[in-house]
């Protein structure tokens, strides 16, 4: 039986923004992040990274640096929610533009992968992110859109490409409190 998701950018979204993070050093959630993801997934969603990396492409970082920033997030997020495997998947997309790629956000395809993958409904799921690629994105694949003023997302609501988010919220703590609420 297909299940919801909730599908979140990383960086700018669970953890500080540091442009093209290629150490583990530097990684650092969002105060609440944890609780709160663990609160969605305790609702019955999967939780699912979705995370354009062009600096693997443009040389900035190597996917081991990727790896190691992932591994580490990962850690920090079970740690905080005491919870294994909080994350039920992740997917990165290493394209630099251009030219354009059916996997990289806005495009739709690492969300289809996760659908494919997961047996994921995305009638019922969510996009959360901090620009206006993670909403086209989620419109896109057909969920329903949260941009987050963290990361990217102060500027962002005044510069939106695609249509509007259905929320424009202070973070994900208010994001998964949110969706938790429209559940019930």
């Amino acid at each position: 039986m297909s299940r919801p998701a909730v599908f979140l950018d990383r960086d700018g979204t669970l953890m500080e923004e540091v442009h093209y993070c290629a150490d583990p050093a530097l990684v650092r959630i969002f105060p609440g992040a944890a609780e709160a993801m663990l609160k969605l997934k305790a609702c019955g969603f999967l939780l699912v990274i979705v995370t354009n990396q062009s600096g693997i492409g443009r040389g900035l970082l190597t996917k081991a640096q990727y790896l190691a920033v992932q591994a580490e997030l990962m850690r920090q997020l079970d740690e905080t929610a005491k919870c294994r495997s909080l994350i039920s998947a992740a997917y990165f997309c290493p394209d630099a533009p251009p030219p354009v790629s059916s996997r990289r956000k806005p495009e739709p395809g690492m969300v289809l992968e996760a659908v494919r993958d997961l047996d994921i409904d995305l009638s019922r799921s969510w996009f959360v992110g901090d620009r206006s690629v993670d909403i086209e994105c989620g419109q896109r694949a057909g969920t329903r859109t949260i941009l987050v003023q963290t990361g990217y997302g102060t500027g962002e609501t005044a510069s939106l490409t695609a249509p509007n988010p259905d929320f424009v919220v202070k973070d994900v703590v208010v994001a998964a409190e949110i969706i938790l609420e429209l559940v019930k």
